[in-house]
């Protein structure tokens, strides 16, 4: 799969392809289990294909083989109201994927902001809902970071709003917004399911990852076949992908990609 140079009027998902070393990708709230980095490649094919089957063009950064992480591009980048903001993540060996991050979204005409040190912010702790920014604030992001990401935005009329998080890794393990404003979240994983109103409760925690992919279809993983079944009733049509690979480092179907509408 070669890079793409999609107009910035299309809907375009960055995404990297997973590292040799996948398997010594960091663990934090989870045992350890083995991965496959045959079998994680398959499936990271089969969630770009997903994204490319509904309509978005898909633009691949350079490749960081150095860095075991580094598919999990969501991290590194947060675009919302046609701004681009690179993080300063958390942990300090992830710094190095930023910077083909900045470069693949520049190629697509986008000027990317930073998260000046010594804040430290990771994308998977940012939910937008509507001209709310939900940031989580754990052991990845602080508060500093998420002060600087508010007035960032505020250039483009959003505020930002921070979570207490101690449960799981990143504010999007364990909620994500679905297209009508509702959050759909785990209630275990998080600390005060209060703050979200309106708020869906899902029966699997991986059912709480969702991906808004265009008109009803949400693109989520396999393992979590009631919280699918509970978004069809609600009119939703779920795209279900393999991702248990990614699955067992922390990963969901939001951080495997960076998306601009």
């Amino acid at each position: 799969m070669g890079l793409d140079s999609p107009p910035v009027s299309e809907p375009t998902a960055i995404v990297r392809r997973p590292s040799p070393r996948l398997a010594e990708g960091l663990v934090t709230h989870l045992e350890r289990h083995a991965v496959d980095p045959a079998l994680a490649l398959q499936q990271w094919e089969g969630y770009v294909a997903a994204l490319r089957d509904h309509g978005w063009s898909i633009v691949e950064a350079e490749p960081a083989d150095e860095c075991p992480d580094g598919v999990f591009v969501e991290d590194t980048a947060v675009v919302l109201g046609g701004m681009a903001v690179m993080t300063r993540p958390g942990a300090p060996r992830r710094r190095a994927e930023v910077g083909s991050m900045a470069s693949a979204l520049a190629g697509i005409g986008l000027e990317p902001r930073s998260i000046e040190a010594p804040a430290v912010l990771d994308g998977g702790d940012v939910m937008a809902v509507g001209s709310t920014v939900y940031v989580g604030l754990g052991s990845r992001t602080d508060e500093d970071g998420a002060a600087q990401l508010g007035r960032l935005l505020l250039a483009v009329g959003m505020s930002v709003v921070t979570v207490p998080l101690s449960r799981v890794l990143h504010l999007k393990s364990a909620a994500t917004a679905l297209p009508d404003g509702t959050v759909i979240g785990y209630p275990a994983a998080l600390d005060d399911a209060a703050v979200f109103d309106p708020f869906l409760a899902a029966p699997e925690a991986s059912g709480a990852h969702v991906v808004r992919l265009g008109g009803n279809a949400l693109l989520m993983a396999t393992g979590a076949p009631r919280s699918a079944e509970l978004l069809a009733a609600r009119g939703y049509w779920p795209v279900e992908v393999e991702i248990g690979e990614f699955e067992k480092l922390e990963g969901c179907v939001t951080c495997l990609s960076v998306r601009v509408r």
